[in-house]
């Protein structure tokens, strides 16, 4: 049925076609939802949907090139996020989840807080139409039966289960071991259309599109993600291969990659200080007792050539000083040991999908992976930074940068996009970096004082120091203006309390109860006196 529904759904059918009767039928009281009105939904659609999902529903939308994932194809009836089983059409719950929550991850927002309830009925109308699928009476989406969740999910014996029946029906092949989206697999994954796409990083479940829990990923697995390589396991448990409480063990195995609560991010990294040497390693076991901060990057969308899609979607960042010198780790996951030549493939479909506007089309090339941490010149005395995008030709920014080729770190002055000046390699700080399963760790060391005040930053304690972050991805066909950015952030080098810090409070405080007392005792005296 499904191979059936991406044939039909070639033979795209306008929603202006759409015969009175079949837009009573979706507003039959079957539907769960209340009456629709595809003339009013073919309005809310053509305002805020057809930019990127085309005027006729078939995704070639003005914006469609500049997305992985590329945006949905309607008139094939092909839905990732189901309650029916593989192959079936969803329920007008299932579609309407997705209009309303969105999809994380993908450039899909949530309209529940945007569109009144009456708008978003209608549109879910106008978008079946696009599709004769919704129209056949002989279909009718089931929700299927689901299994409730074991009790134990998250104890060493029940995680120990999932993970052996994780490898068991070879979700490392894509997910890779660590659950990072690095499995062997990865490199040849594309959708239905011929796209691109990214196997899921498990340990970032804010990200999941179909929710973050065990019970939506044991969904998943039951459902599977129709239209791309992510099948349905039911049938695995039809056969007697799996059962049910081995893929809901699979699914708290999952849910156990990623942290307990979304990472909140924090505007100011707080680097406090310390005794003995700093940590250089970005395996030193210091480090698991430093704090670490979550930073969120979008693609570089202003300056040509703009990029929409970048492949690291956030960094982790950790620092710590010892009053004389300071090291920063940055961590972020990432797919592939750039360059790759077993992700030719992918990379060519990346620029094959992809918009280009660079002043020459890119080819292929071995690009590597790359981060730059990026500081003002000076620390500045009010709320005045460089621009945030690499500065500028009169106020340029101090900048780190790491490659992985030749896999070492250099420091220089950044210009705007177009122009770094490197510093000598003396000046440069120290650098040490690893990969491993997915994730990328670099570590910076370097004196917070230094000989040349005019081009390298002079860390200051205990004041607020801009930084920003920037990544390349070279297997995703990043390099140049194609990246990932963040915002203007903070570092603060903490300096230690002094001792004095907590004892003159305490000797105030004892000194005010001392002379509460005398005070009272005195006014009891008194009080005796006129009574005698």
């Amino acid at each position: 049925m499904r191979e059936e529904r991406k044939v039909a759904g070639t033979r795209r059918l306008g929603g202006w076609a759409v015969s009175l009767g079949t837009a009573l039928l979706f507003a039959s009281p079957a539907s769960g939802l209340a009456v629709q009105d595809t003339t009013k939904g073919k309005g809310v659609y053509g305002k805020w949907c057809a930019e990127c999902h085309g005027v006729q529903g078939d995704s070639k939308g003005a914006a469609e090139r500049y997305m992985l994932p590329a945006p949905r194809d309607f008139t094939g009836a092909v839905y990732k996020i189901r309650t029916t089983a593989s192959g079936n059409l969803p329920t007008d719950g299932d579609v309407m989840r997705a209009i309303d929550e969105g999809l994380p991850g993908t450039a899909m927002p949530a309209w529940k807080e945007r569109l009144s309830d009456g708008e978003r009925r209608d549109v879910l109308a106008y978008i079946k139409s696009f599709s004769a699928f919704f129209s056949d009476t002989s279909q009718h989406p089931e929700v299927l039966t689901f299994a409730g969740e074991p009790g134990g999910g998250s104890g060493a014996e029940a995680l120990k289960v999932g993970r052996q029946a994780y490898d068991s029906i070879k979700c490392h092949k894509c997910h890779g071991a660590q659950g990072r989206g690095d499995g062997p697999s990865a490199p040849t994954l594309k959708d239905d259309a011929g796209h691109p796409i990214f196997a899921a990083d498990l340990s970032q479940n804010w990200l999941f599109r179909g929710g973050p829990a065990a019970a939506d990923v044991y969904h998943r697995m039951r459902t599977g993600l129709d239209g791309t390589p992510m099948p349905s396991f039911s049938d695995l448990i039809d056969q007697k291969f799996l059962t049910e409480e081995e893929l809901w063990r699979v699914a708290q195995y999952v849910r156990s990659l990623s942290p307990e609560e979304p990472p909140e991010v924090r505007d100011v990294i707080h680097a406090r200080q310390v005794t003995g040497a700093l940590p250089q390693s970005p395996d030193d076991s210091a480090w698991s007792n430093v704090e670490s901060y979550y930073f969120p990057l979008v693609g570089q969308v202003i300056r040509k050539p703009r990029w929409f899609a970048p492949a690291v979607t956030a960094v982790w960042v950790q620092a710590v000083h010892d009053g004389k010198s300071v090291a920063m780790r940055v961590t972020w996951d990432d797919r592939s040991q750039s360059p790759d030549t077993a992700w030719n493939q992918f990379t060519k479909r990346v620029l094959a999908f992809m918009v280009s506007d660079d002043s020459v089309p890119a080819a292929l090339a071995p690009w590597p992976d790359q981060l730059a941490v990026q500081f003002p010149v000076k620390v500045p005395e009010g709320t005045e930074r460089p621009y945030f995008l690499m500065g500028g030709s009169s106020d340029p920014v101090y900048q780190w940068r790491w490659s992985s080729v030749p896999g070492r770190g250099i420091a220089g002055l950044a210009r705007g996009m177009e122009r770094f000046d490197t510093l000598p390699t003396a000046r440069a700080p120290a650098t040490q970096a690893v990969f491993d399963h997915g994730q990328r760790r670099v570590v910076f060391t370097r004196a917070l004082a230094t000989a040349d005040s005019a081009d390298e930053l002079q860390f200051a304690l205990g004041r607020p120091i801009p930084l920003a972050f920037f990544t390349w991805d070279g297997s995703n066909a990043e390099r140049g203006g194609r990246m990932a950015v963040s915002t203007w952030y903070f570092l603060a080098l903490d300096q230690p309390t002094p001792p004095g810090a907590f004892i003159s409070p305490v000797i105030a405080m004892l000194i005010t109860l001392g002379l509460g007392l005398l005070v009272a005792g005195r006014a009891q005296t008194r009080q005796r006196g006129a009574r005698g």
